[in-house]
């Protein structure tokens, strides 16, 4: 039985990695296409970075990731705090709603978002939109992260400052912030990481010309597969592990001060 599943685990890890690891090797591949290797080439990543299109859609999704990023946050942040610190009305309901749009479907939270746009306020759909968009699903996320590193919070801490005659802010600043710094960078680095690499809200939410690197890819596949769409998706595969490595580092680091 133990063989069975042990079995059962690496042919799932092969259905799961196979895929990534070709679309990897390929995107090396001196020819242009994608199921036959003729020779190493980084020829595809040149002609890629001179590619205008590629890095117009590269800093969109730098900008809306960034400032979506900054955004969810600060607001997670102070949702996580208002939650784990203080009990008012409504607590339960407000916790709900901030997570529904991790359980709700992308394409139903896409199609929403796109409808309250056009149709009941008027908005213009471009670059401002997609941030919006994209901070209402990050919100979520940084509190979820924040709140997991005040779970073990020891409050005393910041009792014992205040009766030594230090205000709220400087609490908040000098004892608070960096006993949770390393729970706010993770959930900023896992934000960062789900807003690049979104595609079904972006492609709703964007406007003409406002292309992210995620809708860039989908777009060029409709021409045919190249190896140059195979350097992109490497890259983004990259940058996603790195990220949440990083993201996993943060959330379990031990502040030797609590």
């Amino acid at each position: 039985m133990k063989r069975i599943l042990e079995a059962n685990i690496i042919i799932v890890f092969l259905f799961l990695y196979i895929p990534i690891f070709v679309v990897i090797v390929f995107s090396f591949n001196r020819g242009d296409q994608i199921s036959v290797w003729e020779g190493f080439s980084f020829a595809w990543y040149g002609k890629l970075f001179k590619n205008p299109n590629a890095w117009r859609a590269c800093k969109n999704s730098l900008i809306i990731a960034g400032v979506a990023t900054f955004i969810s946050t600060v607001i997670g942040t102070a949702a996580a705090l208002a939650i784990e610190k203080y009990r008012f009305r409504l607590r339960v309901g407000l916790i709900r709603v901030l997570f529904l749009p991790m359980i709700i479907p992308d394409i139903v939270l896409a199609i929403a978002l796109l409808t309250f746009y056009r149709k009941v306020i008027g908005y213009p759909l471009g670059l401002t939109s997609v941030i919006i968009a994209h901070v209402v699903f990050n919100i979520a996320y940084v509190t979820l992260v924040v709140r997991a590193r005040l779970q073990g919070y020891d409050a005393s801490v910041e009792e014992a400052a205040l009766d030594l005659g230090a205000n709220e802010w400087q609490t908040f600043w000098r004892i608070t912030f960096p006993l949770i710094a390393p729970g706010i960078i993770g959930g900023a680095l896992l934000a960062f990481t789900l807003s690049i690499d979104d595609f079904v809200i972006t492609f709703f939410t964007a406007g003409v010309g406002y292309t992210t690197l995620s809708v860039h890819i989908h777009s060029s596949i409709k021409f045919g597969i190249t190896p140059e769409l195979n350097a992109i998706s490497t890259m983004l595969l990259v940058n996603s592990i790195v990220l949440i490595l990083l993201f996993l580092w943060f959330r379990g680091q031990k502040t030797e001060t609590i």
